[in-house]
């Protein structure tokens, strides 16, 4: 047991600095694998991406420089500012309602019952589904004769809708089938979440007769913020590059209404073979994920630090 007359310990001495910088280089062999495979993966593609879109040239090889022609060409090209718009509609049609349903769920099937697990594991199985069953799936609800709603409208007395032939209805006909297919990741993600918060703010709730609805704006949702800022900013990024559904639902059709900018870009490039001015349409959508993912995650950091 140490006393107030103990002698005093000796100075640790310092380390040699040649040493020092061995153990230094010698932790950096520990990060060279994942730097070499994100160089190799990301770094590099994307800086021959951004080279690609100042040149003109095809799947042979490239023809010659040309500096910003491409991007110039691009916001001149009325096609491809319809599918700018496209993917943002398909955006604020998709985020708000797969971060609202996923929550709705979450709070709902947060209980440890047989039935929420039964639940659980339907409402996830259809994310593990290919975009190509799933678009076979909601054509068959979406044809116009012998479909699900077809059938159900007539039954009523109605007239069937051609969802995916009408210019106003293809893109939310699209969104909805993206909702459906899409729904498992967010409410994992929120259940998670929910099962962190601690259980004793819910029973001094509970003991102050706390409403539902208070114990929901004023515990849980402050609680499980993060997570849903992440989610926001994970989905962002995912309908950003919609291409599956519009490409086999749809062909972007009818009249380009539903043609986003990957599958712009997949025509440019491998129908049309212009490579360069593909890479330049590619950096665009690049921008704009990396612009709302940061604009999304400025926000939610003001909010925590207010």
């Amino acid at each position: 047991m140490a006393t107030a007359f103990s002698e005093p310990t000796a100075p640790i001495p310092a380390e040699p600095p040649k040493r020092r910088q061995a153990a230094t280089w010698g932790n950096l062999l520990f990060v060279v694998p994942y730097l070499t495979v994100f160089a190799i993966m990301l770094v590099i593609p994307l800086g021959w991406g951004i080279w690609l879109s100042t040149t003109k040239g095809d799947l042979f090889g490239t023809d010659r420089w040309v500096g910003l022609a491409n991007f110039i060409r691009l916001f001149r090209d009325p096609i491809f500012l319809e599918t700018v718009w496209n993917t943002f509609y398909f955006v604020l049609l998709t985020v708000p309602a797969l971060a609202a349903i996923g929550l709705a769920l979450a709070l709902v099937l947060n209980r440890q019952t047989r039935w929420a697990a039964v639940l659980r594991t339907i409402f996830f199985a259809s994310t593990v589904l290919s975009v190509t069953v799933v678009t076979l799936v909601w054509r068959l609800v979406f044809l116009p004769d012998g479909g699900l709603l077809a059938v159900v409208t007539k039954a009523l007395g109605g007239t069937p809708v051609a969802f995916l032939n009408d210019e106003t209805l293809a893109m939310p006909a699209i969104a909805i089938t993206t909702i459906w297919w899409c729904i498992g990741l967010p409410m994992v993600l929120f259940l998670a979440a929910l099962q962190q918060v601690p259980r004793d703010l819910y029973e001094a709730a509970a003991l102050d007769n706390a409403s539902r609805w208070t114990t929901l704006t004023r515990i849980t949702l402050p609680a499980i913020r993060r997570t849903f800022m992440l989610v926001l900013i994970i989905e962002i990024i995912l309908q950003f590059q919609l291409f599956g559904q519009p490409q086999l639902m749809t062909l972007g059709g009818p009249n380009n209404a539903t043609r986003p900018i990957v599958l712009f870009i997949y025509e440019t490039g491998w129908r049309q073979w212009e490579l360069g001015y593909a890479s330049a349409a590619a950096q665009v959508l690049f921008v704009m994920i990396l612009l709302a993912a940061m604009a999304q995650y400025r926000v939610s950091s003001r909010r925590e630090e207010t």
